[in-house]
């Protein structure tokens, strides 16, 4: 068991990362109930994933305040903590405005819940693609034996520089295309810290213009999280369950994957960069 743990823990990553893809777009393999269920599932991933972890995580947490632990590790372990905090808000505030598997179920503002519900749902895209970078020296170490790949590091080094490349330039247009980063900064002015951004549009606090959210450009798979997902704008100001499915035929789920994947490869692509160029920086003030 030992030796096939790493590739369990690959693969249980990769699912939960094609899976989280999957709910930006709530028209996806039929609707709100694969929505709803599959947020589900990765909470219980995410559970097994820790269990998986465990023995590193109380490692770690033993010695977290101590002066020989390395900073990439308390970064990576901080990140980590994040990251968890991130994915169960976006889980909890899912089951609040749950509208299949919980539904009836009221919890405060929903208003408030969806729209937050939505934001760190981006954020959290985020730092799963930092998470990436982080450990991308693991995913490549254990993906070339399960593949039983061998090739010079030369050969290797000319590959990874190409993909990098082509994946990036993917990303940055589909951070462009969705409007990403204006998305992103919302999510000061969900918990009442008002971002620039929001300050220029005249958005009030919780308050997001259709700019944002229904009228730009679409990403790569012809929708976007804003515009499927099963909320709309009403003349009040608030979000309630939209015409989702209508009779309008379900996305290509792919198109939706590689539109998400691309967004984390540009996080995970400045992660992974950044790290090799402060390892550099740090050999070559100790030499």
């Amino acid at each position: 068991m030992n030796k096939k743990k790493p590739y369990v823990k690959l693969a249980l990553d990769a699912a939960m990362g094609v899976t989280f893809a999957l709910l930006f777009n709530t028209r996806v393999f039929g609707g709100l109930a694969f929505h709803e269920i599959a947020g589900i599932a990765i909470g219980i991933a995410i559970l097994t994933h820790i269990g998986l972890n465990l023995n590193f995580v109380k490692k770690i947490t033993l010695r977290l305040f101590d002066k020989n632990l390395p900073h990439k590790t308390r970064l990576s372990y901080g990140l980590n903590v994040l990251l968890l905090l991130s994915m169960i808000f976006v889980i909890f505030s899912g089951l609040v405005i749950s509208r299949v598997v919980l539904q009836g179920f009221q919890l405060g503002n929903e208003r408030w819940f969806s729209v937050s519900h939505m934001s760190i749902a981006y954020l959290t895209l985020a730092l799963i693609g930092v998470h990436i970078g982080l450990h991308w020296h693991w995913v490549m170490k254990v993906t070339q034996r399960l593949l039983h790949l061998k090739m010079s590091k030369a050969r290797a080094r000319i590959l990874m520089t190409c993909a990098a490349v082509f994946v990036l330039l993917f990303g940055v247009y589909q951070v462009y295309s969705t409007h990403y980063i204006s998305r992103l900064q919302m999510v000061g002015n969900v918990f009442g810290i008002l971002t620039a951004a929001a300050e220029e549009s005249g958005i009030e606090r919780y308050d997001f213009d259709e700019r944002t959210f229904n009228n730009e450009p679409a990403p790569f798979d012809g929708t976007g999280m804003d515009q499927e997902n099963g909320f709309e704008r009403r003349a009040m100001g608030g979000f309630s369950r939209g015409e989702h499915e209508g009779g309008r035929q379900s996305p290509n789920f792919i198109g939706v994957i590689l539109t998400y994947f691309g967004i984390m490869a540009v996080f995970a692509g400045i992660t992974y960069y950044a790290d090799k160029w402060a390892c550099r920086r740090k050999r070559a003030i100790t030499a």
